[in-house]
């Protein structure tokens, strides 16, 4: 065990499930046009007592870009209708994919919510090892939620375009390579293939094992950015599609220390537009 280490293991959920201030929300989420639908995945099979998060919901639904961060007075609200209150433990955990844990816990310590975790390993590790599941709807009891949002902790396009010259960020793109080099099509029409000119290359599923759905033990997170050229001494923002698995770059750095990154929320879903900024294609 880490200090600080935002991971729970199913071990520690099982013996706290019914705990009076735990709340637990199950955040899975799928490309668009993959089906079944993560919400119907969830009505389907869920952990006891679960309440679904839906990223795209919780959003800002006043920008056409995909589940972009919204104002802070909505994610009180959100998270307030989802029965959470700030004196709530909050554990987070998706089908075991890292698709998007990471990215709703960093949602929560960007609204100022520090009691907030992450179940290593999702409902797959859960169900492997044959621990209880449930189907239907959990309809929480509304609680209140007061969120103040810390901008440290996300990146704009203008400041994304302003690194560009000064490289005072590193950049890590957690996409395959093959996206990220520009040899591959992107999900999302209309969007063009390549990167952010300077931009490092660490795809995000590289750093858990796939047959256990659990996070790779943290020297050979150490090591796999190490690899891709990341120096975790200097600043770091994490970007990828849309900003979601990028979050999984965010968390294994935080489980190494480095707890001020930053995710560009915007992502290659922003910066690849066609008529968006300069793009590189090729390796880093």
């Amino acid at each position: 065990m880490i200090p600080n280490d935002p991971l729970v293991s199913t071990e520690w959920l099982a013996e706290h499930l019914s705990d009076a201030n735990v709340r637990l929300l199950d955040a899975t989420f799928k490309l668009p046009g993959i089906l079944p639908l993560p919400k119907d995945d969830y009505l389907a099979s869920h952990i006891p007592g679960a309440v679904y998060f839906d990223v795209d919901a919780v959003s800002d639904h006043s920008n056409p870009l995909p589940h972009m961060f919204p104002s802070a007075e909505q994610f009180g609200r959100d998270i307030g209708g989802l029965g959470i209150s700030n004196g709530d433990t909050v554990v987070i955990y998706d089908s075991g994919s890292w698709v998007a844990a990471p990215r709703v816990w960093w949602m929560f310590l960007s609204y100022g919510h520090r009691d907030v975790r992450i179940l290593n390993g999702g409902l797959k590790k859960w169900r492997a090892e044959g621990r209880p599941v449930e189907s239907g709807e959990v309809k929480a009891r509304a609680a209140t939620f007061h969120a103040s949002y810390d901008e440290r902790r996300v990146r704009s396009i203008e400041q994304m375009i302003a690194n560009v010259k000064s490289r005072a960020e590193q950049v890590v793109d957690a996409r395959a390579a093959d996206r990220f080099e520009g040899r591959a099509a992107e999900p999302r029409p209309g969007i063009r293939s390549g990167h952010i000119p300077g931009a490092l290359n660490l795809p995000y599923n590289n750093l858990f094992d796939a047959a256990t759905g659990t996070m790779k033990p943290l020297d050979e997170l150490r090591k796999a950015f190490a690899v891709a050229g990341v120096d975790t001494a200097k600043p770091i923002v994490t970007s990828c599609g849309s900003g979601v698995s990028a979050a999984v770059l965010t968390l294994a750095l935080y489980r190494l220390g480095v707890e001020n990154a930053a995710l560009y929320d915007g992502s290659w879903s922003e910066w690849g537009k066609a008529d968006g900024p300069a793009i590189a294609t090729g390796p880093a």
